[in-house]
């Protein structure tokens, strides 16, 4: 490293340092291998064991629409590039299962959801990358292997939806960026390449989810290095203009559906919250309304940090705390804790205030809340190391102590994951009550209608020929009717009142946690009042679904 990157703070990153020993590499990354097939193994096992979300049907019926037609808008609000894998997923998964022997077939919903735990566990990797160049090897292998095992990283890992793969691309995008920075400051190599890998991912990245403030983190880390006389790593209007020319044809390759004049008709609508299908959020018991624009007269500010608090394990919300304070410690931690900081700024402060929430927002926030809890860790494991010594007056004790108070906080997550597992979302640490109390704080992103397989098949074994069956899911629960036999039944919506009328003897009511709204909570709370469900479903130990059956006296 040259004088200048110390002098700036840089920290060294070890697979690319040529002292770095042949041996000491290879036993690197069979470590980081190891990390990274073990968070495969929690995110891929039972993948298929809960159901679909309304979300991810979505996502299914954009899936075979471009298989059938082509590029169309449909689903077109969101970007392409995660539907474009989850069809290639999905097909794929059906050739296998036509040569497949039986016990060995692949169901639609894990086939769904396999691209994005494969992208969640290789985000271990990356995350290692981005924290050991900020801040060295040790902590980047914690904080590896925090995302590997941490329950929530796990359980967003396992919805096919957008934030894993957007996470993803902001953290290669980032390893792209820092080592440009390093290799500008060395002054050996020209750093072009690395900037414009950074640009291509940052495409990707926006091709994934319509986020764009999150570039900013990135180019105010830049920005901190501009006014330091010593500073090799400049852009320049020209490079500049370049980078985001690479990003604008990445986000092109990877989103060509943002060509067709129905995509940007799907956004309007999407942008004006008229796809908003229900009236409140549920949350620790009390409802809300849950739109974007309503700020802070929409889901609670501190949303968020009860999530933080009640559903990471505690020893890592400890560490965590720990950390905080130490990134405005620069003898500690450098100019990469600005980084983190931006990080921080960017993502707490805008969704803190804004109304509408669902905790799978979070796994774009989780990655730094992890990096912050690894400094944190690793701070107050070298503390009890360096008391131990001064008391045993032995050097040894020191990394004894070191490596038992790391073991021991890392094996919280991985008991945690093991025993919630394939239910990961609904972890709740001994501070938010655990088993006890899983499923009462984020109801709907909790269940987010794992159990709607069960009930359908349920119904579809009792129900008269062409019954009506009210949910919050209706278009969820017609396609697993229809995988059950029964496409007579008739969906209908529990928060249409006029279709709520119309419900009659022998009629359905499916009544699914975290789907309790505004607009349905007089009637179900009237309905479990004077009847008792025929059927509770369970999702894992915690009762998810309750399924009445009308008689005339409701």
């Amino acid at each position: 490293m040259t004088e200048t990157a110390a002098a700036l703070g840089v920290a060294p990153n070890l697979l690319h340092e040529s002292h770095l020993r042949v041996g000491n590499r290879a036993l690197l990354l069979a470590v980081l291998a190891f990390i990274v097939l073990t968070g495969f193994g929690f995110r891929a096992a039972q993948l298929g064991a809960e159901g679909l979300s309304e979300d991810e049907l979505n996502k299914l019926v954009a899936t075979q629409e471009y298989r059938e037609k082509g590029l169309t808008s449909t689903n077109g609000e969101h970007p392409f590039l995660m539907k474009a894998l989850l069809t290639v997923s999905t097909a794929a998964g059906e050739r296998w299962n036509n040569i497949a022997p039986l016990g060995w077939q692949m169901s639609v919903e894990a086939s769904l959801r396999l691209p994005a735990a494969l992208f969640g566990a290789f985000t271990s990797l990356l995350l290692f990358l981005v924290t050991a160049q900020l801040f060295g090897p040790r902590i980047g292998l914690i904080a590896a292997v925090l995302w590997a095992l941490d329950p929530s990283a796990i359980g967003f890992n396992r919805i096919a939806k957008e934030d894993t793969f957007y996470i993803f691309f902001f953290l290669l995008a980032n390893v792209f960026w820092l080592r440009g920075q390093r290799v500008a400051e060395a002054g050996a190599t020209k750093p072009e390449r690395y900037y414009w890998l950074a640009g291509a991912a940052f495409g990707a990245m926006m091709a994934s989810k319509y986020l764009p403030h999150f570039i900013a983190i990135s180019a105010s880390y830049y920005y901190v290095f501009q006014n330091h006389p010593r500073t090799r790593w400049r852009f320049g209007k020209v490079k500049w203009l370049m980078f985001f020319g690479v990003m604008g044809a990445a986000f092109l390759v990877c989103n060509p559906t943002i060509l067709l004049p129905g995509t940007w008709h799907e956004m309007k609508i999407f942008a004006g919250e008229k796809r908003i299908g229900h009236d409140a959020y549920e949350f620790m018991g009390q409802l809300y309304r849950n739109q974007v624009s309503l700020w802070f007269k929409g889901s609670p500010w501190y949303f968020y940090y009860v999530f933080l608090g009640l559903k990471i394990p505690a020893p890592v919300v400890i560490s965590f705390i720990a950390g905080l304070p130490l990134l405005f410690r620069r003898k500690m931690l450098g100019v990469g804790r600005f980084f983190v900081i931006f990080w921080l700024f960017y993502w707490f402060v805008p969704f803190t205030v804004m109304g509408g929430k669902f905790t799978r927002y979070f796994t774009m926030a989780l990655p730094v809340v992890l990096i912050v809890a690894s400094v944190g860790l690793d701070y107050l494991a070298k503390l009890a190391g360096r008391w131990l010594k001064i008391r045993a007056r032995n050097n040894n004790y020191a990394g004894y102590a070191y490596a038992t108070i790391i073991s021991a906080v890392l094996l919280a997550p991985a008991y945690a994951a093991a025993s919630v597992g394939p239910h990961y979302r609904l972890y709740t640490n001994f501070l938010g009550g655990g088993w006890q109390r899983a499923g009462d704080y984020f109801p709907h992103d909790e269940f987010y209608d794992a159990n709607i397989p069960q009930a359908a098949a349920e119904i579809a074994r009792r129900a008269r020929p062409g019954a009506r069956v009210a949910s919050e899911t209706p278009g969820l629960f017609t396609y697993y009717a229809n995988r059950a036999g029964r496409n007579d039944l008739v969906a209908v919506s529990l928060s249409d009142n006029a279709a709520r009328q119309q419900l009659s003897t022998g009629d359905f009511v499916i009544v699914a946690r975290g789907r309790r709204y505004f607009s349905n909570d007089a009637y179900l709370t009237n309905l479990q009042k004077i009847r008792q469900p025929f059927v509770t479903i369970l999702l894992g130990p915690v009762p998810a679904v309750k399924i009445f059956q009308l008689d005339g006296a409701e």
